[in-house]
């Protein structure tokens, strides 16, 4: 995967002012598989939101670049954190789990 591939989460494009202040955001990193790694990305005011990388190794870089904080696992605190929005339960709330 060349550098054109992993530019946009490098940069941390897509994270608006989550990130702009040092502590106002923690990411949660997440293999997921040939996808590569998903980053999410929790404000301190409980706002939320995702984007993928190319693996782990380049959502560590844009973290890191980014300046912000990055936690090994879903602590309590964090997911207590984190406030889905109306469209988010609707949404949810939709789908059926597949048996």
């Amino acid at each position: 995967m060349g550098p054109a591939a992993t530019a946009p989460a490098a940069r941390g494009a897509g994270w608006g002012g989550c990130a702009a202040a040092p502590g106002a955001a923690t990411a949660v990193i997440e293999y997921v598989g040939k996808r590569g790694a998903r980053i999410v990305l929790v404000g301190s005011d409980g706002e939320w939101g995702d984007q993928f990388a190319d693996g782990t190794d380049v959502a560590r870089q844009a973290c890191a670049l980014a300046g912000v904080a990055v936690e090994n696992a879903w602590e309590r605190e964090l997911m207590d954190q984190m406030r889905p929005s109306n469209d988010l339960w609707r949404s949810m709330a939709r789908r059926t789990m597949a048996r």
